[in-house]
């Protein structure tokens, strides 16, 4: 049986004002992901994705491509601590 994990991922490249938040939403309502998808200052975009971890691995996976306009040309992943999220938000 697949274990809860949480990471943090923070994406780089064209992933502001391409509707990355609301893919990344979209998938993770399907996927039954909890965490948030945020804008940040530097034009990065950082996610925490929680929940089982095949599931996150497959939301990792579909943010390293992100949806047609994007271009995501660098990510880091890091092993995080869950938060017990209630659902995916965008900030």
């Amino acid at each position: 049986m697949n274990s809860i994990i949480a990471v943090k991922m923070k994406l780089y490249g064209k992933v502001q004002k391409v509707g990355f938040r609301f893919f990344l939403s979209k998938h993770a309502e399907r996927l039954g992901i909890k965490g948030y998808a945020k804008n940040l200052e530097d034009g990065s975009l950082e996610c925490h994705f929680e929940g089982n971890e095949e599931k996150v691995r497959e939301i990792i996976e579909l943010a390293k491509k992100g949806p047609p306009l994007a271009k995501v040309k660098k990510y880091e992943i890091y092993k995080t601590d869950i938060k017990n999220f209630e659902s995916f938000e965008i900030y």
